[in-house]
């Protein structure tokens, strides 16, 4: 097995940069949208072993990536844990059933996650007989999960999330409480299964301000992190990536996670500068420069490389995830100048 992404996350040296690309299973790939038809819905397709296996491999085979991430979504968590969840093509997910009382509160249970996700960790067997490359396995965080659980989809100023927090904090961190409770016992139940990373995705964290981020979400993060490396030690290195986290490093380092994902808001050397050389970094180019010309991909792969070289570990990786437009040569230029760059 090519071992190069783990090294990486756990510091070692590598002998050249690994790279895996956030949403590299999608939209943007023919392929995958062959699968989806069959499948017949988003759903669906996570919920079918066979099929969600299918679509992880294609962009492995593909490009040649270093690592696989596990496909799936963020919100199968929400679902097991009781709210009802439903795509929607022109809006997105939609829970029917948000968390604004007590009473929704104590619907919601701490799902047992071998049981009630057993779909997920099929699916992770399934992958782990014949990958050639570590495989990822993924959760959202707390707070990004809490605020689907609370606004009933996406939101633009996240109302009724923050006022939650600002007016009844008692009842968003039991809110919290069981959303870290689940999403630990989930990330653990993956391990077992054979996961050999994890990431936290935290897609919405950066509306929070950083005094809110330190009492609303990191010590919840941190209590996910220690727990699994109370249970699994260094075997299995923890990301987090922070969406829009700029503001919010200095903090982000204090969950104690092997490597600090970085969106493209915040050039590499800034965030070396805050984040430190002691620490493994993921990141960072926009999504959007894959539409860029492979020579000037090229540059931009170059100026993250260079900058990332103090640090003790660079994993490399969009900002966000591929969209659904992005020209598949677009992808196939990042994966070859980063490898060709590096020294590969």
């Amino acid at each position: 097995m090519n071992d190069t992404f783990l090294k990486a996350c756990r510091g070692e040296k590598t002998d050249y940069t690994p790279i895996w690309i956030m949403r590299q299973a999608g939209r943007y790939l023919k392929e995958y949208k062959a699968v989806r038809a069959e499948a017949g819905d988003f759903l669906t397709l996570c919920k079918t072993p066979e099929l969600a296996a299918k679509v992880t491999h294609q962009p492995i085979d593909m490009f040649g990536l270093d690592a696989a991430i596990l496909f799936s979504d963020i919100l199968v968590v929400n679902e097991a844990m009781g709210q009802d969840l439903k795509f929607y093509e022109a809006r997105g997910p939609v829970i029917e059933n948000p968390v604004r009382t007590r009473k929704d509160l104590d619907r919601l249970r701490v799902p047992d996650a071998e049981d009630e996700l057993s779909y997920v960790m099929e699916t992770i067997k399934l992958l782990r007989r014949d990958l050639k490359v570590p495989l990822i396995g993924f959760s959202g965080a707390p707070f990004t999960l809490a605020t689907y659980a609370i606004e009933g989809g996406s939101s633009k100023n996240f109302l009724n999330t923050k006022r939650m927090m600002y007016q009844n904090p008692a009842l968003y961190a039991d809110l919290m409480d069981k959303l870290t409770d689940s999403v630990q016992a989930y990330l653990a139940a993956q391990i077992r299964a054979g996961a050999q990373v994890v990431q936290i995705f935290d897609s919405w964290v950066g509306v929070l301000d950083p005094s809110d981020f330190v009492e609303f979400e990191l010590p919840y993060v941190a209590r996910i992190v220690a727990g699994l490396k109370k249970e699994f030690g260094k075997k299995v290195p923890i990301i987090y990536f922070a969406n829009n986290s700029a503001s919010l490093l200095r903090e982000v380092k204090k969950t104690k996670a092997d490597v600090i994902g970085i969106d493209w808001r915040i050039d590499m050397a800034d965030a070396v500068k805050q984040i430190g050389k002691r620490f493994a970094v993921q990141g960072n180019l926009d999504p959007l420069a894959l539409f860029l010309p492979p020579d000037k991909i090229r540059e931009r792969v170059a100026d993250i490389l260079r900058k990332a070289k103090p640090l003790r570990g660079h994993v490399f990786n969009l900002g966000h995830g591929v969209v659904p437009e992005t020209p598949v040569e677009g992808v196939r230029a990042v994966v070859d100048a980063v490898h060709e760059l590096s020294g590969k």
